[in-house]
């Protein structure tokens, strides 16, 4: 089977697309998936530079990818209430291949795309976690630094379900989108802090993108201990937590799976890669300026 791998810690050139790998099996608790697409996320290239190892060891040479979409081909023991032929999304391991197994699923909701299927698993058990653990309540304003990406554009919708009120950061491009998410808008740049403070006052805030941006989150919360971080590594030299360890996925997938299912959530595919462009698709995460989710299509 085709699969993207790395050899060895370093930029996008180390990815290489394998032509005979071996497939991998179910084992028990798991399923194989034939992989129509796979989600790309921050923590993919992060591992390929060699960072965050401590929350995911990797053994080299290793795959790349941990969430994906596809159909099922193959169920190990003890494995109850999927089939092969079922379509599913969820995480795993080296799913930038044609086939991969996966830990965690839930099936796909009726209307979903594999494309938008294989965007959802990690963003949602992220912003579901972060969520929880900057302790915003309903009623409350929650600030998103970082606000258009796959995670913010989770964060976003899933707080205003629960009713909490969101000001996104984000570039001017996208600030239409932010508020087409039900989100108070507002751009970084020059005087940022200022206009955040005239949309109202702030509960908790969220630095998903990493843009150095920690010490005005805690001066506008007025605590530490009101912001968390899924991307600034110096986090915690501010007394702010850094969030890198996930929580229930099944039970973040079962969650996603009702959102949509409800017309609740939404991350649109920004774009689709071919695998043989997987560095290109990692030097487009890496840039940032996302807005929902890019994916790679087998």
């Amino acid at each position: 089977m085709k699969r993207v791998s790395f050899a060895e810690f370093g930029g996008p050139d180390v990815l290489r697309l394998e032509e005979d790998a071996e497939r991998p099996h179910a084992g028990p608790g798991r399923i194989r998936i034939a992989v129509r697409a796979a989600g790309v996320n921050p923590v993919d290239w992060r591992l390929r530079e060699g960072q965050v190892l401590g929350a995911h060891p990797i053994t080299l040479p290793a795959g790349v990818g941990l969430d994906a979409a596809g159909v099922v081909d193959e169920v190990g023991e003890g494995v109850e209430g999927v089939a092969v032929g079922d379509r599913v999304f969820g995480e795993g391991a080296a799913t930038y291949a044609e086939f991969a197994v996966l830990s965690a699923w839930a099936r796909m909701p009726g209307g979903l795309t594999f494309e938008e299927a294989a965007g959802y698993p990690s963003v949602v058990e992220t912003a579901l976690r972060v969520i929880h653990e900057v302790g915003v309540r309903p009623g409350q304003t929650l600030l998103v630094s970082g606000a258009s990406g796959g995670v913010g554009s989770a964060v976003l919708q899933i707080a205003r379900e629960r009713g909490i009120t969101v000001i996104g950061l984000a570039g001017a491009a996208n600030q239409d989108y932010l508020r087409g998410l039900g989100a108070l808008a507002t751009t970084y740049g020059e005087g940022w802090v200022e206009r955040v403070r005239r949309l109202g006052p702030v509960d908790g805030a969220l630095d998903l993108a990493g843009s150095g941006v920690i010490r005005e989150l805690v001066g506008l919360t007025g605590d530490p201990g009101k912001v968390v971080s899924i991307a600034d590594l110096t986090a915690p030299e501010h007394g702010v937590r850094f969030s890198g360890v996930a929580g229930s996925v099944p039970a973040a997938l079962a969650e996603a799976a009702d959102l949509i299912a409800r017309g609740k959530l939404h991350i649109p595919v920004e774009k689709a890669y071919p695998l043989a462009e997987a560095a290109a698709a990692h030097i487009d995460s890496q840039a940032g300026h996302t807005r929902g989710r890019r994916v790679i299509t087998i």
